[in-house]
């Protein structure tokens, strides 16, 4: 489980995602990637501003809990809400809105994936199901609005270059 959060032993599954992406958007995929990091870095620093502004214990952290620990592994203090589940959900719900229903079959490893990552972190004690919860409504929700943000900046860039070559066909 210790291994399991760690990003380079999912590395296949983020090619498995951008292969996908890069065959809907082609060169476009510039703009999913740049609505993505976005997003993570919105997600990620959204669940540290709450941590610090709420400062809920972990459970590895509380005092009076008996917590098992792995490779004696605590993190940081606070843990309301999981930055983990967050950032995975955010990609989950992110990857669903931007390949839409011809890729369907990506949604089912892209949850699941999410869900073990937030396993894992109950698993470590680093987090309460609550933790892991509200980590997924933030998520999902920015997930779902940069998803959207990002379909509507590639939408409009074809439209004008639609117009653009329309124009430039009716002066010849």
């Amino acid at each position: 489980m210790f291994w399991g959060t760690r990003g380079l032993i999912w590395l296949p599954l983020y090619f498995y995602f951008l292969y996908f992406v890069i065959r809907k958007y082609k060169w476009n995929t510039a703009i999913i990637l740049l609505f993505a990091t976005l997003m993570i870095l919105c997600s990620d620093q959204l669940s540290n501003l709450v941590k610090e502004s709420v400062q809920h214990f972990r459970p590895s952290n509380q005092p009076g809990l008996m917590v098992h620990l792995v490779d004696a592994y605590k993190g940081g203090s606070y843990g309301f809400f999981s930055a983990h589940a967050s950032n995975t959900m955010s990609v989950a719900v992110f990857l669903t809105v931007v390949l839409g229903r011809k890729y369907q079959f990506v949604y089912l490893p892209a949850i699941c994936w999410s869900i073990f990552m937030s396993y894992t972190r109950i698993y470590l004690g680093l987090h309460y199901p609550g933790d892991i919860i509200a980590g997924w409504v933030a998520g999902g929700i920015l997930g779902f609005l940069a998803g959207k943000a990002a379909i509507r900046i590639i939408n409009s860039n074809v439209l004008q270059r639609k117009e653009k070559n329309k124009d430039q066909s009716a002066n010849l």
